[in-house]
């Protein structure tokens, strides 16, 4: 069993593609080495999909908005 909240595995089918400048790739170097990430994707689809539904999470209206 996965970690995932889905069991069924869902085929990546879009591509995203990203530039960065320097400075952002050395960081992004070090850091990978720091932490030993063998999948950079993975990395950066993770945290960008954290980010996303932590905003989504933060906007959702409350019941005393």
């Amino acid at each position: 069993m996965t970690n995932n909240k889905h069991s069924k595995k869902q085929p990546r089918t879009h591509k995203v593609s990203i530039m960065l400048n320097d400075s952002e790739m050395r960081a992004l170097d070090k850091y990978c080495d720091k932490y030993t990430v063998k999948n950079r994707s993975k990395l950066i689809r993770q945290t960008l999909m954290q980010n996303i539904l932590k905003r989504f999470d933060q906007d959702n209206p409350t019941l005393f908005d």
